[in-house]
């Protein structure tokens, strides 16, 4: 993804799709447990972002398989997808590790599971 930054369905995913290939219903479940059920994918909504990622080179068709009549197409991360993931998710962690810093020095303030007392 270049010096761009990733969108949040993009992140989910390419990171559902490091284990094993997948089709669209199963992306769209894998994400909404991924994210603890914030990110709710919409069919158009992924498919935009996976034609999107397809043309990045970040995702590539794996095969087409029918089932109960219709097609299904399964998609899987490639090299350089998985490279532009573990960039972007060390740009989140180093963001979250500074926004933490910066907040346990505020006012003694001290974390507590996930919060601030």
């Amino acid at each position: 993804m270049g010096s761009k930054t990733m969108t949040e369905p993009a992140f989910f995913i390419l990171t559902a799709l490091v284990d094993e290939p997948r089709h669209g219903y199963g992306i769209v479940q894998e994400v909404a447990e991924l994210s603890g059920g914030r990110v709710q994918l919409k069919i158009g909504t992924l498919y935009g972002v996976l034609d999107r990622l397809t043309a990045e080179g970040l995702v590539e068709l794996d095969r087409e398989e029918v089932w109960q009549g219709r097609l299904r197409r399964y998609y899987r991360i490639t090299e350089p997808g998985a490279h532009a993931l573990d960039a972007e998710a060390v740009r989140l962690a180093e963001n979250a590790r500074s926004a933490l810093d910066r907040l346990q020095g505020r006012h003694g303030a001290v974390r507590i599971a996930g919060g601030l007392a």
